[in-house]
């Protein structure tokens, strides 16, 4: 098996879920080496270790401090990766649960016979209670079956070739260094613009549908809206990337297939909610790319 690997998650206002995921982690069939905790405001992971002493039971995490200012999405994860020496570095986040025993196992095995393998992804499952608006957001786009995405395949996938989530992914060292890591000073889409410099440099990008975290959030219409002034910005941010291969277009493939699930499935009732979120999507998106224009 290829390996070792190491385990980064990022923290903020950690709950005892978390340390469900290290049991979890402790419990696949290939263990991390470290598990490496950036973790935002001490004083929050200080009061979870007073009220849970099961953290105490790890021999094999670091916790790192940093303050919010501090905190960078692309940064943060690029200063965690001078803690590891593992050839393999998977980043998670701190409500990414493993969805089985198999999850790095899963995540490491496309590279075995491919070097030109820059990072493998994992399937995001709905939690138990998602929402039937939420749970066709995992299937569109994490579907069942691998796909490997190169340069190739920026036509026929568009933007999607660059699709990536560090929700939970896995990053071959060795390209994760010579390419430089993550960008800094990014506010979203930190893991997309790696995506796009792997690809760009020859590299590819894998879709491991086999390895499974259990991730999903039910968004208000304003915390949709607020997420996607980020995710606007982010790609105003960077023409070079996202002028290229805009993604208004997955966009409509997402409502179009959504209402057409609702529909099929007897959740027609809620539409209205989906169309509203939609509507806090598209209005945080335009303002995001607008603000993003300006600086």
């Amino acid at each position: 098996m290829t390996g070792p690997a190491d385990v980064v998650i990022l923290t903020y206002k950690p709950d005892r879920g978390l340390i469900d995921i290290l049991f979890r982690l402790e419990e696949q069939t290939v263990t991390p080496g470290k598990i490496i905790l950036i973790n935002t405001e001490r004083a929050y992971m200080d009061e979870l270790m007073s009220r849970d002493k099961r953290l105490e039971a790890f021999d094999n995490i670091e916790i790192h401090h940093i303050s919010k200012e501090e905190f960078d999405h692309g940064g943060t994860r690029k200063k965690a990766a001078l803690y590891s020496d593992a050839a393999f570095l998977i980043y998670m986040t701190q409500d990414a649960y493993p969805a089985d025993s198999m999850l790095v196992e899963s995540l490491l095995k496309p590279f075995e016979d491919d070097d030109s393998i820059a990072v493998s992804y994992a399937r995001q499952l709905p939690r138990e209670g998602a929402s039937p608006i939420e749970a066709y957001n995992r299937i569109f786009n994490y579907p069942d079956g691998d796909i490997k995405k190169t340069k190739a395949d920026v036509k026929r996938l568009g933007i999607k070739t660059y699709f990536c989530s560090d929700v939970c992914a896995c990053y071959r060292r060795d390209i994760y260094d010579k390419l430089g890591g993550h960008i800094e000073h990014t506010v979203f889409n930190e893991d997309m613009i790696y995506a796009h410099g792997a690809v760009e440099n020859g590299y590819s990008i894998y879709y491991a549908s086999s390895a499974m975290v259990v991730h999903s959030h039910d968004y208000t219409v304003a915390e949709q809206y607020r997420r996607n002034v980020d995710l606007g910005r982010s790609q105003a941010e960077h023409p070079e990337i996202f002028d290229q291969v805009p993604s208004e277009g997955e966009g409509k493939k997402l409502v179009k297939g959504c209402v057409s699930y609702l529909i099929k499935n007897g959740y027609w009732y809620l539409i209205p909610r989906f169309i509203m979120l939609c509507a806090g999507r598209y209005l945080g998106y335009r303002k995001g790319k607008k603000a993003g224009r300006r600086t």
